[in-house]
């Protein structure tokens, strides 16, 4: 595809023209969140928004409402040939849903092929360790073949009932998994409410005088592997006290890391998103504690016992809402290489990053004690005393709304393509977007 000529230029910004939908409000909202586009960025056009130096940010595809595709994009793989598989929230509601294969015709436009429909919030699509493909619904974990003449009807159930959404009140528990060394699912059960408090502002405890949240959800579960495609449906606890693991890694000398949504207090600057590095049968302080050993409203001290729970690794912003971390292993971006790549989601001023930290040998990200925010102008905003921080280049420290030229980003998930590209889906935006070099 050609993009630096005139021509393709304005095929895109007719494209674009039409994704408005013509006037009126709903125009409006779709207009406020397209992505105008102008030169190329290695072969895909470039949207305006400023990047760290020596990297550019593509646009691959953005939905208009009267064409197919995913209507929320989440999860992303890249299969061989080219092609790639997308997962589609769909709605915050069941069986919207749906996992789409997305190719490209020869002048490089999208095309895509709904491969299954009807499911109920999904998630993350991984390969297997027995190669074929899994995918993360509310409720279960499925596997399909996106080569089969009916893909619909290769859809298996591997791990169901799992907890439904409908349990909850809020949209932290979506399922997400990772696949452990010995081929074991470790599988994300978030907690179904904000800080397990009833309408009073009180506790919900049981007799121990713990949540009583706590004993079945907001943990990662492990499903043993049993070999060419099965797992034990019934699981342990692998670690608890986490209120939203959505993100979650594992690195190659086994660590297994977690980066969490914390609790959603008014307060701009608190609590601290964290990651966790998860170690079998530790409890990582939610609805008890945040921070390092701090307490949420509504629980007493004596009842949090901060002094008992997994501190984490690293805090990261307030409200940074990360929901991916990836290793970048690819070829484009050698400087990269190792490092721990993570989006951050949210809907405040940490919104629209996606931030590569250094790594140490067994994965873990290095930290710096009382830093301060990168996004942040001049630092304005630093993080507690003593506390460790993650040491991060922001990639795309210029992602924020700017009117006529770009939506605020909201990244969900990443994955590496085979040229070491990185490849985003924006949900908020209905778009997927590449990262890469500019030439």
């Amino acid at each position: 595809m050609k993009l630096n000529s005139l021509a393709t230029v304005l095929t895109f910004a007719v494209a674009t023209t039409l994704m408005t939908g013509g006037s009126g409000p709903a125009a409006a909202q779709t207009a406020a969140r397209t992505y105008a586009v102008e030169g190329g960025c290695d072969g895909r056009p470039a949207t305006g928004v400023r990047m760290a130096p020596g990297y550019c940010l593509g646009l691959v595809w953005q939905g208009s409402a009267r064409e197919a595709g995913p209507q929320m994009p989440r999860g992303l793989m890249p299969l061989e040939g080219g092609d790639w598989l997308v997962t589609d929230l769909g709605a915050w509601e069941a069986g919207k849903g749906a996992v789409w294969r997305l190719s490209f015709a020869a002048d490089g436009a999208a095309r895509w092929r709904r491969l299954a429909g009807g499911l109920s919030m999904p998630h993350t699509v991984k390969r297997g360790p027995d190669g074929r493909i899994y995918v993360s619904e509310m409720n279960r974990i499925l596997t399909l073949d996106p080569d089969a003449a009916d893909a619909q009807a290769s859809v298996r159930t591997v791990i169901g009932d799992l907890p439904d959404n409908r349990l909850h009140d809020n949209r932290h528990p979506l399922s997400s998994f990772v696949f452990d060394g010995n081929g074991d699912l470790l599988v994300n059960v978030g907690a179904p409410s904000d800080r397990c408090l009833d309408a009073a502002g009180k506790p919900k405890t049981d007799a121990r005088g713990a949540c009583v949240e706590d004993a079945a959800t907001a943990q990662v579960r492990r499903h043993a592997y049993l070999g060419n495609g099965r797992w034990a449906e019934d699981s342990t606890v692998f670690a608890s006290g986490l209120r939203n693991s959505i993100a979650l890694v594992r690195h190659p000398s086994g660590t297994v890391l977690q980066a969490e949504n914390s609790v959603d207090l008014e307060t701009p600057d608190h609590p601290y998103d964290e990651i966790n590095v998860l170690t079998q049968g530790r409890h990582y302080g939610w609805p008890y504690c945040v921070d390092l050993a701090t307490p949420l409203p509504g629980w007493p001290a004596r009842q949090a016992r901060c002094n008992e729970r997994e501190k984490p690794i690293a805090l990261l912003p307030p409200h940074a809402a990360p929901l991916d971390l990836i290793y970048y292993e690819g070829a484009m971006f050698p400087e990269l290489q190792g490092r721990l790549l993570m989006t951050w989601h949210g809907f405040r001023r940490t919104a629209g990053r996606i931030v590569a930290a250094e790594t140490d040998e067994t994965g873990r990200p290095l930290t710096d004690i009382g830093g301060r925010y990168a996004i942040y102008p001049r630092g304005a905003l630093s993080y507690p005393a003593g506390a460790p921080s993650v040491n991060g280049k922001v990639l795309t420290p210029g992602w924020d709304k700017i009117a006529g030229r770009h939506p605020r980003g909201s990244p969900v998930t990443m994955a590496t393509a085979p040229d070491g590209s990185i490849w985003v889906t924006d949900d908020r935006s209905r778009a997927i977007l590449r990262i890469a070099r500019p030439r």
